[in-house]
């Protein structure tokens, strides 16, 4: 096992020159991209190539502490340029590449939103949106200095040595408790609460995650994760490169067109390690047909962590009952949880053991207690994130923030040693967010056993008659009803103002408008009655209609709103 104590850098700049003398021709990043031959970052180019992007960067007038967001589609002068920026003491803040559906007057907005709360200095981006971008940056008041396109600038030149020592020098002025990064809180409306995170925050986490992963110098970690997301930037991208071990990263869209190419990579590539959200295991499990695996070999894999979303159990079934006959070992299956504001997670799975499942009676976990399910019970299978890692400490407490005892279900407050530093321009969010010291999550769950289980999020409780629902329950049922798209399903609540409650209201994409849509509707309303449970209204709605947040989930809320404008044509209300 790689010593994570192998010397005492104070900044990521510190921690990757040295990682680059060590082992200066190992593979620091493989950029895989569909139908071309890897390329292959050693440790050794991909910082001398961040030293030339540093003087550049330099060069345009970026100072110490400047604010860069990086809007690029997925490259492999990404990872070079990222390393440069903070070189030059300045903070890369990654934000998504429009999707080409979106209207460039919402993505202004978004990005005009961001930089005027968020102090946004620089955009470094690609020459294709300048069009777009253009008239923010000229628009009278505004905060962006100027914009740039670094994948135009001449990187391959020699550096001159006088302007190279003068940014290192700025690197070596860089304090471990200065701000290495700006990482935006995920959602559907536009990049939302900037979270500050600190050089020692990061190689704190490092040490902490790395060591409960068990992490080896023979590990390689795959990942088609968007970099503007904390799951794929800190467990995919930090911390094998903090590490000293390889990463193979790819096009998040790529994916999404051909989920295989994962597995091929994997294969080719003998990955040990990657992250993947829930839906990911059922885009694999139920997309890829059988004929595109003949060459899948997964034998490499040790671990495969499941994050970033609600866990279930029938994902993780279909995924092993699909890939355990190309070589996928069942016990590398594992969890976290977290979130952003502790760099990124407070438990995870033990390796290389069975993940710990809960069979529960769904009416009794709705009351805020754990009982075992009988033969009679609605059932719902919960499934353990995992155990405390070092550096970290979790209470679940009742509504007046007193600690409940295990078995009994309350809200998740959080403490961490890579705790942030706060929202950017944010006091009174960032006071907002703590109760006497500890991190108020927002999150539901529950201690057992020593193991952790996370069953929903307080702001999207359902409370009808006083019986509180979650949503994750109803969705699960949903899901499977017959011509319904599983993983498009969203349930919240209602307001009845004549019954003076909430009620259930469910939509649902349907796989082909051409389908008897009352059935659907009747199909399910009956299976919400299985689990006990009035679904009062069933919007159904065409394929890809829902809104996702950038984690590449449907979000409840932001389809709410969407539902409450009354205007869209392609809602089939009963």
């Amino acid at each position: 096992m790689i010593n994570i104590h192998f010397d005492d850098s104070k900044t990521l700049w510190e921690r990757w020159q040295r990682n680059a003398q060590r082992t200066p021709d190992r593979d620091a990043i493989v950029f895989w991209a569909a139908g071309e031959e890897p390329f292959r970052w050693t440790y050794k180019k991909l910082i001398e190539t961040a030293k030339k992007f540093s003087v550049l960067i330099r060069d345009a007038g970026i100072k110490k502490g400047d604010v860069c967001a990086i809007i690029m589609r997925h490259n492999a002068l990404f990872y070079p340029l990222y390393l440069g920026i903070s070189r030059a003491g300045a903070l890369p803040a990654v934000l998504a590449y429009p999707n080409p559906r979106l209207h460039p007057d919402k993505f202004r907005q978004g990005l005009e939103g961001m930089s005027q709360r968020s102090g946004l200095d620089y955009i470094l981006t690609e020459a294709d949106l300048d069009p777009m971008i253009r008239p923010l940056y000229e628009k009278e008041g505004s905060t962006i200095k100027s914009v740039f396109f670094p994948l135009e600038w001449d990187y391959k030149k020699d550096i001159d040595p006088a302007k190279d020592a003068e940014v290192e020098n700025i690197a070596k002025s860089i304090q471990e408790t200065d701000p290495m990064l700006l990482q935006h809180s995920s959602g559907t409306t536009g990049l939302q609460k900037p979270i500050k995170l600190s050089h020692r925050a990061i190689l704190d986490h490092v040490k902490n995650l790395g060591g409960a992963w068990q992490v080896t110098e023979n590990d390689k970690l795959i990942s088609w994760l968007p970099l503007y997301h904390d799951f794929g930037l800190i467990a995919c991208f930090h911390i094998p490169l903090a590490f000293g071990i390889t990463s193979i990263q790819m096009n998040p869209f790529e994916w999404v067109l051909a989920p295989v190419i994962l597995l091929e990579a994997i294969t080719k590539e003998k990955a040990t390690m990657t992250c993947l959200p829930n839906f990911a295991y059922n885009v694999l499990a139920e997309k890829i047909h059988d004929d595109e695996l003949a060459e899948i070999n997964l034998e490499s894999l040790r671990l495969v962590l499941n994050g970033a979303e609600p866990i279930r159990h029938d994902s993780h079934q279909k995924f092993v009952e699909k890939f355990q006959k190309y070589g996928l070992n069942p016990l590398s299956l594992a969890c976290i949880y977290g979130m952003a504001e502790v760099t990124l997670c407070l438990v995870t799975s033990v390796p290389g053991l069975p993940l710990p499942e809960l069979v529960v009676n769904r009416n009794e976990l709705s009351k805020g207690f754990l009982k075992f399910a009988d033969k009679d019970s609605v059932t719902r299978v919960c499934v353990s994130t995992g155990r405390l890692i070092n550096g970290c400490e979790i209470r679940i407490v009742d509504e007046n923030k007193i600690d409940v005892p295990d078995g009994v279900v309350g809200e998740i407050l959080a403490k961490s040693i890579s705790m942030f530093d706060g929202y950017r321009n944010y006091p009174e969010k960032t006071k907002e967010a703590f109760y006497d010291g500890w991190y108020i999550s927002g999150d539901f769950g529950f201690k057992h056993n020593g193991e952790y289980y996370i069953i929903g999020r307080k702001k999207d409780l359902i409370i009808v008659a006083g019986k509180n629902l979650y949503p994750e329950d109803i969705e699960d049922v949903i899901n499977k009803v017959e011509g319904v798209t599983p993983g498009r399903v969203i349930a919240f609540g209602e307001e009845d103002d004549e019954m003076g409650t909430e009620q259930v209201a469910v939509v649902a994409e349907i796989i082909d408008e051409r389908l008897d849509k009352n059935k659907i509707r009747l199909a399910i309303l009956k299976t919400g009655m299985e689990i006990d449970i009035n679904i009062h209204k069933v919007y159904l709605v065409p394929p890809r209609w829902l809104i996702k947040s950038s984690a590449g989930k449907p979000s409840r809320m932001a389809n709410k709103g969407r539902l409450a404008e009354k205007n869209d044509p392609l809602i089939w209300c009963r």
